[in-house]
């Protein structure tokens, strides 16, 4: 048996096959050469469906190990941490990630300017530059029983979560491409109904017929869109964008400006920032994705655990 000394300093690195549309299938081996020629010392383990990659963090953890580096998307990254954070093993601040991005979106690495070359990737894992960020916590309800999920970018309700929802049965589906998330994009502006709901913000109260939310630590999601602008991913809170039941019209002449981030002053647009949020929808269908991951139901509860996560960047915000 393998002391757990003796691996402690090993990284582990958790795969994800089908990330980047299924890139890493004939992309590994190259990875996997370019990590071992860079002098890293590492195991690694393949992530086979939903959520697997949280159960390889934690029986690794248990096993001894401590770093850890992400091949794959932000839903892999997304994981991982919640593999951090679902165990008992450790405390949280004893480990840390890095991440070499595979997937569609790569929307936390664009945050810290991750390149998504491979050797790059890796080369800013070998330097080692660190950064403690934020996390997110959300009670969400699946089948009637409250669950619990952790992220580390932006979660997304109401049209955000609808077009999730599509990509990611496409994906599970073996059917998605490059353009999947363009094509539910545009294919649920003209599905999706506005809803009402019911928000607290650090116990304020609001009601909004809202098109779309989004609640998170750091500023970009689907892509590369500055849903959250604003957002300072060390700085103990929350920041929230909402946008109301606005006319198809002006909410496409508004796509080009979610990649600016000056969506926001559009008066259809409400921003906040806390340490507590509640969402209520009255209507049960409201769902919610984290990190690209889709979750379930309403009423959500998120709030901020500061400082929480030791993360490999190449460059801070």
């Amino acid at each position: 048996m393998v002391e757990k000394s003796s691996i402690k300093n090993k990284w582990y690195v958790v795969v994800n096959p089908n990330a980047g549309n299924r890139k890493i299938k004939k992309d590994w081996d190259r990875i996997h050469k370019m990590l071992d020629t860079s002098g890293l010392d590492f195991d690694f383990a393949f992530s086979e469906y939903a959520r697997h990659a949280i159960d390889i963090t934690k029986k690794a953890i248990a096993a001894g190990y401590r770093d850890f580096i992400a091949v794959g998307g932000d839903g892999t990254f997304n994981e991982v941490v919640n593999g951090f954070f679902m165990q008992q093993e450790v405390d949280v601040q004893e480990l840390k990630i890095g991440v070499v991005p595979v997937g569609t979106g790569n929307d936390w690495g664009r945050m810290f300017e991750i390149p998504a070359d491979y050797q790059k990737a890796i080369n800013v894992i070998i330097k080692g530059n660190t950064f403690v960020q934020d996390v997110g916590k959300i009670s969400y309800f699946e089948g009637g029983e409250m669950k619990i999920r952790y992220f580390v970018n932006i979660a997304g309700m109401g049209f955000d979560a609808l077009v999730a929802q599509k990509t990611n049965k496409q994906k599970a589906e073996g059917k998605s491409n490059a353009l999947s998330y363009f094509y539910n994009l545009f294919a649920g502006l003209f599905e999706y109904k506005p809803a009402i709901t019911d928000i607290s913000v650090d116990g304020k109260k609001f009601s909004f017929n809202t098109f779309s939310m989004s609640v998170g630590i750091c500023k970009f999601n689907g892509g590369g869109m500055m849903q959250l602008p604003n957002a300072i991913p060390d700085d103990g809170l929350l920041d929230m964008t909402l946008i109301k039941k606005i006319g198809l019209g002006a909410l496409l002449a508004q796509l080009r400006n979610l990649y600016t981030g000056t969506f926001i002053k559009h008066p259809k647009v409400a921003t906040f920032r806390a340490q507590n949020i509640r969402i209520q929808c009255r209507r049960k269908e409201f769902m919610m994705e984290a990190d690209g991951e889709s979750l379930g139901e309403s009423p959500f509860d998120v709030n901020i655990i500061s400082k929480a996560l030791t993360t490999i960047i190449n460059k801070k915000p």
